[in-house]
């Protein structure tokens, strides 16, 4: 009974996740993507509010679509987890992972799920190598194959117009949230809630 619970609880917590992601973006183009503006803006006072809205805003429908599979896929192995570590990850690398940009990044308005993203994938892959259980090894070796290329991602001259800065500070985000969220020693447990 519980296990299944567990299921719901990880499905309802990715869900919940995708849809404040798609309720904002249609809110966002209703409004001609004027929320945008609402990002991260690097050392501004204004900017600063964009911390934890940039996974939310997008600057266009494509851009949302682009950023929902990948959301689904590497947030759904945070979540197997359990929902609490996969909220406690989320806020980490939305707030590490977007403070961070707001210290490095070029002078521009950030905006996207694609840095929360990089730290998922940051996040599965470190966890590996902390914890070293059989089911965390296998989930960032097909972490690695199906989704590595986006490590492309974290360079400054893969793609104009992309925010190259918050995708390698959500990944470093994410491999400082799994540094702190596992142990090295002792058995991995996933939260029943």
């Amino acid at each position: 009974m519980q296990k299944a619970y567990s299921v719901k609880a990880t499905i309802a917590s990715v869900a919940v996740l995708i849809a404040l992601m798609w309720v904002v973006g249609m809110v966002n183009a209703l409004l001609d993507y004027r929320l945008s503006e609402y990002g991260v803006v690097p050392r501004t006072a204004e900017g600063l509010i964009g911390i934890p809205l940039m996974p939310f805003l997008h600057g266009s429908f494509d851009h949302l679509v682009v950023n929902t599979l990948p959301a689904v896929v590497l947030g759904g192995f945070v979540a197997i987890q359990g929902s609490r570590k996969f909220l406690t990850a989320t806020v980490f690398i939305t707030l590490v992972g977007g403070g961070a940009l707001w210290v490095v990044g070029r002078t521009a308005v950030h905006v996207g799920a694609s840095g929360l993203i990089f730290g998922y994938f940051g996040y599965l892959i470190a966890r590996a190598w902390y914890t070293r259980s059989l089911a965390s090894v296998l989930i960032a070796v097909v972490v690695a194959v199906v989704y590595g290329g986006i490590l492309l991602g974290v360079l400054p001259f893969f793609q104009e117009g992309v925010s190259w800065e918050g995708h390698l500070t959500g990944l470093i985000a994410g491999g400082l949230a799994a540094r702190l969220m596992w142990k090295e020693d002792g058995p991995e447990e996933s939260d029943q809630d």
